[in-house]
């Protein structure tokens, strides 16, 4: 068996901003910047023959180079904080590249996503954080943007069934830098 997902890596001066900013709240445990990506598709747990099927499926599919930008940091969960996000921008590219990968997966039988599509990067996975230190974090974060970065490629990043992710592998790369 083997967890896959596919998914945008960051540029490395974009994943030491956000790296930057990490600390001051109790209650959270921050991700490394090696671990920094954002999802497109998550696949799960399949063996290795359908984990073949995906990979080359993916390697059938194309996309044009993009722009994209972080717009802002946040939290998922609402009352009950579970996770510091950074938010991506609106994209009309990267949207379509998610559904690409969303289709690919349900023609090789696999089930349906079940959540909405929000693109972001995990920042921190959070259990019982200080209030306090939670709100003054996002509040002095929540103006942050990043510069616009290029996507060049997508990855089917695989990972060891863990608490928390990560550490991650590329098992393959797609797109205009490895065409």
């Amino acid at each position: 068996m083997m967890r896959l997902f596919t998914g945008l890596e960051l540029p490395p001066d974009i994943a030491l901003d956000l790296n930057f900013m990490q600390g001051g709240v109790m209650g959270a445990r921050w991700i490394s910047r090696e671990s920094f990506h954002i999802t497109l598709r998550f696949i799960g747990d399949i063996d290795h023959y359908l984990g073949g099927e995906v990979a080359q499926a993916l390697g059938e599919s194309y996309t044009k180079p993009f722009s994209i930008r972080i717009k802002n940091i946040d939290v998922f969960g609402g009352n009950k904080p579970h996770a510091i996000i950074a938010r991506i921008e609106e994209n009309p590219e990267l949207s379509r590249l998610q559904m690409a990968h969303e289709r690919i997966c349900q023609s090789l039988g696999l089930e349906p996503e079940g959540r909405k599509y929000i693109p972001h990067i995990t920042l921190a996975r959070l259990r019982d954080p200080d209030p306090l230190a939670l709100r003054n974090f996002i509040e002095s974060h929540a103006l942050y943007r990043s510069r616009p970065f290029e996507i060049e490629r997508f990855v089917l990043f695989s990972s060891k069934p863990s608490r928390g992710g990560g550490p991650y592998a590329v098992e393959e790369a797609y797109g205009s830098a490895y065409a």
